[in-house]
């Protein structure tokens, strides 16, 4: 796979970003529609104001760029194969966000919604596993 690696950004194949800049969900469903895909299915991550009863100040997701990406594609070809879809594209943002901002954007493109929503929870499900070492919430 083709990628670009710089202090900003890790893109591979326009399907798997990390990067520092917001993303527009618009661009990546685009991305993701052919005619073979009846159902697109998002999942958009966000930073919660509240944790455990704590207004959360902050969020930072400060990982190693090539042990997330080694992750990310690990995560999508798993999914590819373990479920009947067409596209996933997975964009992660890293740094230290503030309430309310987008952090995880997963896009699951597949002929039929049930393997779209299924693919979707299994990717979600094994960002979150990875995303756990590197993350940290302030709260005051």
């Amino acid at each position: 796979m083709e990628g670009m690696i710089n202090s900003l950004q890790v893109v591979v194949n326009n399907m798997l970003k990390i990067t520092h800049n917001d993303f527009s969900i618009d661009e990546i469903v685009q991305k993701i529609k052919t005619e073979e895909i009846g159902a697109i299915v998002s999942f958009i991550g966000i930073v919660r104001g509240k944790s455990n009863g704590k207004d959360v100040e902050r969020f930072e997701i400060q990982p190693s760029e090539e042990a997330a990406l080694s992750q990310m594609q690990k995560i999508r070809a798993e999914t590819l194969q373990k479920f009947k879809v067409n596209q996933i594209a997975i964009i992660q943002r890293i740094g230290s966000f503030k309430v309310s901002e987008n952090i995880l954007l997963i896009v699951v493109g597949a002929p039929h919604r049930d393997e779209a929503f299924k693919a979707c929870r299994h990717v979600l499900e094994g960002m979150k596993k990875m995303v756990k070492r590197w993350e940290k919430e302030v709260c005051t």
